[in-house]
């Protein structure tokens, strides 16, 4: 990047850094580097269980398997009968008697609350030394893990390989591990490569219910997660992973969550030979948002459903002390990601979500929001490079089906100056069925791409449909062909004003921003109309009075400043639109541009300098709507919006200063009505 550019890009983070609000850290976690990728995807093992865990009442187990196929039901009795004689009564007892690789666990039909592991930490365990995390807990290492396995988990599996861990029931909700809100985590997997973990429940926790981390093998299959202030599932660090057939709800974050998959394909275009982790067949509904991932690299999600959630998959990198950033190469293909318009905020707002987590209500259906996300969005992207987007159904979202936006890298703790416009490159949006379900019946999104702007590369289907900005580089028919493309610096500085708005939330301090539609605030409330009515107000004002003091004698300088008057009010009637302005901004500036052209050309004859730097103006402006209706510009590193923005501040310095000079006439307008001026030497005629 030339020097120049990389000043830019500082300028603009920097700019951003004056304002932002400090940022939450949704996962923190110890140090941790990616495995080494010697691994493999673990295959599942159908022979007899090595360990079997169930519980003692009788009555209560052929209870639960009384409605179970003969076969299945018959197969459960003979493991009870075999469990009561040498099995464990807790999933944590039978994880403790593994001592080699490749032993399998059986969890038998039954509620495991795990009440050894339930108490709070006594001796050596209350003091451990260890930073604390900005939610409270202590960011603990391997070894206190160890120590302490309890401390925060349920259920501790430190270091144990090729384990695999399965419930016997006929369906995942047959097994049920509930932590009861009193840890963490219900399980967690560290540092054990090739587990399995197939057809149980956990839930309610006070971050998530499955957790796997720093592992180079795992599978999820079948497994449902619920009730959790953060997350359903939640992987870190870890290759060669699988998700299948999984199901996530109620969760303040998200169901499904690959965080800083390994980064096995940074520096790769689109063209990889293989992705760190995959999910298939997985729906995850009502979370705050299905499917997340900072640092979700290399992840390949296929086939899956996320519906009814505050928003369907994000990817970001937008969190420090995440391995992998920024976010390269998530790959979504023929998902179904519809009707993610849950209000979730409410919860915050009303008070609901500062209850002890026993008392908010997540069983019936409360959320509670943990991070900043525009609701009503199908896909959201802030930060990533190098993601395909491909065949998807997505529909019936109230905001966006698509939304792009970068992200500086000081927000993730990086200050040198070439990393800061590293964000939001190379996101190819193709072939995807937008406001269409997979019935062809028309389920429209309020708009299908909300783009800031920012990036190279960048593009989208033909048939994308309304979408801001309105020109859109289009996908060529192979990948990293793009027609019409930008390279910018710095998203628009209105989208980037209400991005900045929106990111002060703190779900802790029940902070919602004021001014952001995210969180409910409409018509003068949102921060994007009272951006245009401040300016526009500024300039009626400014330009008014120029117009009477220098203008209003010429009738096509009255004109152009009477266009100027209505390009401002459809400024302002865009922006309470939102969504559906559709082509009213580039109207709106187009006339506002014809005012600064026409009043900058009657202005040079008096001032010359500040009547080029007029017409300079109303050019720039005509741009930006041509840049934001037909094409947008290809080869400037910032949109004519910043520019003119800049000039703008000039100008209207500089026309307050001539409206007030009392120098030089107003110019005599072109063909108007005036008597001669007589002769000089002439004697003029005296009225009696």
């Amino acid at each position: 990047m030339p020097w120049t550019r990389r000043l830019l890009a500082v300028l603009v983070a920097l700019c951003a850094a004056l304002v932002i609000a400090p940022v939450a850290q949704a996962h923190e976690e110890r140090p941790v580097t990616f495995p080494d990728g010697s691994g493999s995807v673990p295959t599942y093992r159908d022979g007899p269980p090595d360990l079997l865990v169930c519980k003692e009442d009788r009555a209560d187990f052929e209870r639960r398997i009384s409605g179970f196929p003969a076969e299945l039901r018959k197969e459960n009795l003979d493991l009870f009968e075999k469990c009561r004689k040498s099995g464990f009564r807790h999933l944590q007892e039978a994880v403790d008697a593994v001592d080699e690789p490749g032993m399998n666990i059986a969890i038998l039909p039954g509620l495991y609350e795990e009440e050894p592991s339930q108490p709070k930490p006594t001796g050596a365990c209350t003091g451990l030394k260890a930073k604390d995390s900005a939610l409270g807990y202590q960011i603990l290492s391997f070894a206190q893990q160890k120590q302490c396995p309890h401390n925060q988990n349920l259920v501790a599996i430190m270091g144990k390989k090729d384990l695999q861990i399965e419930g016997t029931g006929a369906s995942r909700l047959d097994v049920v591990i509930d932590a009861k809100y009193g840890k963490l985590n219900a399980i967690r997997a560290d540092e054990s490569d090739g587990i399995y973990f197939r057809n149980f429940t956990a839930q309610r926790t006070t971050f998530n219910s499955l957790y796997v981390l720093a592992g180079d093998g795992f599978v999820i299959d079948d497994v449902l997660t619920r009730w959790n202030d953060e997350y359903g599932f939640l992987t870190f660090a870890s290759d060669h992973g699988l998700y299948k057939n999984c199901e996530s709800y109620g969760n303040g974050d998200s169901g499904i969550y690959p965080g800083s998959a390994s980064d096995i394909n940074n520096e790769r275009g689109y063209d990889v030979p293989r992705y760190s982790i995959e999910i298939t067949g997985c729906r995850s509904h009502h979370n705050m948002v299905g499917y997340s991932g900072t640092a979700g690299d290399s992840v390949y999600v296929h086939d899956n459903e996320f519906d009814h959630n505050m928003g369907g998959a994000s990817m970001d990198s937008a969190f420090p002390g995440h391995p992998g950033l920024p976010q390269n190469h998530a790959r979504f293909e023929r998902n179904d990601i519809h009707d993610n318009n849950a209000d979730y905020y409410k919860y915050i707002a009303d008070g609901t979500c500062a209850k002890a987590p026993v008392d908010r209500g997540y069983e019936d259906g409360v959320v509670c929001p943990q991070i900043s996300m525009p609701p009503g969005t199908g896909i959201i992207t802030a930060g990533g490079n190098w993601n395909l987007y491909e065949n998807n159904w997505v529909y019936g979202h109230d905001r966006a089906a698509f939304f792009l936006s970068a992200v500086p890298a000081f927000i993730r703790g990086e200050s040198a100056w070439s990393k800061q416009a590293d964000t939001s490159h190379h996101n190819r949006y193709a072939g995807n069925r937008l406001g269409v379900d997979k019935q062809g019946k028309a389920r429209p999104n309020a708009t299908d791409v909300w783009w800031d702007g920012q990036g190279e590369g960048n593009c989208w289907q033909g048939s994308a449909g309304a979408s801001t900005p309105r020109a859109l580089p289009e996908c060529g028919s192979s990948r990293g062909d793009v027609s019409g493309g930008a390279d910018r610096l710095a998203g628009e500085p209105t989208k980037l004003a209400a991005l900045l708005v929106c990111a002060d939330y703190d779900a802790r301090a029940a902070r919602l921003p004021a001014g952001c539609d995210w969180y409910g605030a409409t018509g003068i409330e949102r921060i994007e109309v009272q951006v245009a009515l401040g300016i526009a107000a500024v300039l009626t004002l400014v330009g008014g009075v120029l117009w009477w003091r220098r203008l209003r004698t010429h009738r096509w300088a009255t004109v152009a400043c009477a266009a100027g008057l209505v390009g401002l009010a459809l400024d302002v009637a865009g922006a309470t639109k939102g969504l559906q302005a559709g082509y009213l901004p580039a109207v709106a500036l187009l006339l506002t541009g014809a005012w600064w052209v026409g009043a900058g050309v009657v202005l040079r004859g008096e001032r010359p300098w500040f009547g080029w730097v007029t017409v300079a103006l109303g050019v720039l402006t005509l741009l930006d709507a041509f840049d934001k209706a037909v094409v947008m510009l290809p080869w400037i590193p910032l949109g004519p919006a910043w520019i003119r923005g800049l000039l703008g501040v000039v100008w209207v310095i500089w026309a307050v200063v001539v409206a007030a000079s009392r120098t030089g006439e107003a110019p005599a307008a072109a063909g108007a009505d005036q008597e001669e001026a007589p002769p000089a030497g002439a004697v003029a005629e005296v009225p009696a």
